[in-house]
């Protein structure tokens, strides 16, 4: 029986989740940056604004859901 080969094309997950964390300290990842080279780094919202200037200045592209912590964090006030 002869079987093809899947390749699959995808590198990333379209969406961050809670087990993609930052590669500075740890903490849950809400940016990811691509690099030219293809490597790629994952940031929290903090360490992802403290080298944003640096990284843009790599023409990095940049994936940032961090617009996600102040929706999470707004539905639990709404919630009380």
């Amino acid at each position: 029986m002869l079987r093809e080969k899947v390749i699959v094309t995808t590198l990333t997950a379209p969406m961050l989740s809670s087990l993609d964390r930052c590669d500075r300290c740890g903490a849950q990842a809400y940016v990811r940056v691509t690099l030219g080279g293809g490597g790629e780094l994952m940031f929290c919202a903090h360490h992802a604004r403290q080298h944003e200037d640096k990284l843009r200045e790599m023409s990095a592209s940049i994936h940032d859901e961090s617009e996600r912590l102040v929706a999470s964090s707004s539905s639990s006030v709404d919630g009380d």
